[in-house]
């Protein structure tokens, strides 16, 4: 917590006019029992109606300041609050940005969303209520102590056998609770996890009937979290009725012991309501201080699992420029090999290739092979355990990330498009790009036709996901979002498996007339869609098994020969 305490800084004002002001207001609370006692003894005792009168005033006077105070407190602690968590929250996500996809997929999607999101609320919630109330608290509680000796000091004893049980009370229950809300916000991870699972692919799960199965483990992952929920919610729920006990307790003494010394004339009746007031502010303090300290609690575990992401480095070290290769080259892997984490197989292993500029190359090979993490490699989304890669005749660990992901276009397997409009999501591809670049974009990816169709063109609406949008409507547009960047480097990673045969020939056609020459990387199920490639690369299990033209790889190649040939019937064209 004390890392994260550096984005209140930037409320230094905030962080002081707000407890002042809470301060202001307890003492203006202190001083109620005291105006009480002089009504009781001075006023009624002596049927002095005037100063009674005056000492309502006084009250009410109290009151309204009292409660200017606490808006003002208030306000200030909002501030300060919902700033610090803007800020953390900002860069918590520009972390998480940084991180390389090995340390996406080791951290956890769901558990980072959690920690976008109730972690940083439930912090934002303690600093709220630290601001306004751990600071009057121990005031009220003290002050009450202080002020109850100054009222009559064989009747406060009390109160200093009183606050010591409380205060052991009090600490017991936080520090014995503090890991389990650790656990509590681990288990929250795992909900959130299988939820998103289950979202994500409602169809398969609909598909295999399989909803029962889904909801049995949704259910044991919920009763677990409710479970440690209540064993937690369970031993913070003793803070208020022991303090009650305590409290109440000390009343009571204080009523047995009052009503003697009043008889003695030790003490007056004024003294004895004084100190019951004094010791019931104590009791709700308490019950607000029990709350904060809850809430605190929460923020603590909260807390720590923020900054542990933060600890996170990121995988992608920039190393010093190694001898730049042949620069006619346009990507080069050299002994390339890649284990993903946590994993006890290599994923790719011994691959070596060059790939001229301007070329076009096709990758395939059955499901599992390799290919999207062959890519990945290229723009740096992991990287290589062995080898290296070069992009332009330098190591791809030399660039810093934005240089070398400037020269790269990246369609990915799954269509994404961000909700907006269609001139939105193009205009990620390059921000300042023309609608002459976008409709120009549109037509070599065959999506041109589609889009005008619409009312409102490059300005139709974008519902998120691209729901509004067919599959093969979204990968087209994704194509299209790619060629606006107009990078060196193109790739397609499986980007046109919704398409029919004919607009799949036709995207091919139009992506080999592009005027700036990209060197174009096409993974694709279907040797229709390679087999015009410069070059195309057949991985099997990890393992780079056949390079060459299409026509080479059917005479040399087995495994190119067996995908073919299964796509084809015995006999059917095969030109």
């Amino acid at each position: 917590m004390k890392k994260l305490l550096k984005y209140l800084k930037p409320y230094r004002k905030e962080t002081v006019i707000s407890p002042l002001f809470k301060f202001l207001e307890a003492i203006f609370d202190l001083l109620v029992p005291i105006v009480v006692k002089l009504i009781i003894d001075q006023g009624i005792g002596t049927g002095d109606s005037g100063y009674v009168g005056w000492m309502c005033a006084l009250l009410c006077a109290f009151a309204i300041v009292g409660l200017s105070c606490s808006l003002v407190a208030q306000y200030f602690a909002a501030r300060a609050a919902v700033g610090f968590s803007t800020d953390l929250r900002r860069d918590l996500f520009a972390h998480i940005g940084t991180l390389s996809y090995a340390e996406t997929d080791r951290a956890g999607v769901s558990t980072l969303i959690t920690r976008m999101t109730g972690d940083i609320h439930q912090i934002q919630s303690a600093i709220n209520l630290t601001l306004r109330l751990l600071l009057r608290s121990p005031i009220i509680v003290f002050g009450a102590m202080i002020m109850a000796f100054t009222v009559n000091i064989r009747g406060a004893w009390i109160f200093a056998i009183v606050i010591p049980l409380l205060a052991v009370v009090v600490f017991s229950i936080m520090l014995g609770s503090k890991p389990l809300y650790k656990r509590v916000q681990r288990n929250l991870d795992h909900v959130t996890s299988v939820t998103r699972e289950n979202l994500g692919g409602v169809r398969v799960i609909r598909a295999f009937r399989l909803e029962k199965e889904e909801n049995d483990r949704f259910q044991e992952a919920n009763n677990e979290h409710n479970r440690m929920q209540n064993l937690v919610g369970s031993i913070s729920a003793l803070m208020n009725p022991i303090t009650l006990l305590i409290v109440n307790g000390g009343i009571i003494v204080l009523l047995l012991l009052g009503g003697e010394l009043v008889n003695t004339g030790d003490m007056t009746q004024g003294d004895v309501v004084a100190l019951t007031n004094y010791m019931a502010q104590i009791l709700v303090e308490l019950v607000k201080f029990a709350n904060t300290i809850f809430t605190v609690n929460k923020a603590l575990a909260s807390a720590d699992r923020v900054q542990s992401v933060f600890e996170i480095p990121s995988g992608m070290q920039t190393v010093a420029e190694t001898v730049p290769l042949d620069t006619e080259d346009a990507v080069v892997f050299r002994d390339v090999a890649l284990t993903y984490h946590a994993s006890s197989e290599t994923s790719l292993s011994d691959i070596s290739f060059r790939i001229p500029k301007g070329a076009t190359v096709g990758i395939i090979g059955s499901t599992g092979s390799g290919k999207t993490s062959l890519v990945n490699l290229i723009p740096r989304f992991y990287d290589a355990t062995e080898g290296t890669v070069y992009v332009n005749g330098r190591d791809v660990r030399s660039y810093c990330t934005e240089e070398l992901r400037k020269q790269i276009a990246v369609v990915p397997q799954k269509a994404v498009l961000f909700t907006g409009t269609v001139r939105s999501n193009l205009l990620w591809g390059d921000e300042n790009a023309d609608e002459e670049t976008l409709l120009s974009a549109l037509k070599t990816a065959q999506a041109l036709d589609f889009v005008m169709e619409k009312e409102k063109g490059l300005d139709t609406e974008v519902l998120q996901g691209g729901k509004n949008f067919s599959g093969g409507q979204r990968q087209r547009l994704t194509i299209a979002r790619a060629l606006v960047k107009k990078a060196p480097l193109l790739i397609l990673d499986d980007s046109s498996s919704a398409l029919d045969f004919a607009t799949d020939a036709a995207l091919r056609a139009s992506l080999s007339a592009l005027p700036y020459d990209p060197t174009v990387f096409i993974i694709s199920q279907r040797t229709s869609s390679i087999r015009h490639a410069d070059i195309i690369l057949v991985l099997e299990d990890g393992r780079l098994v056949g390079t060459g033209t299409h026509e080479t790889l059917l005479k040399d190649c087995e495994v190119y020969r067996e995908i073919h040939d299964s796509q084809y019937k015995k006999g059917g064209d095969n030109a």
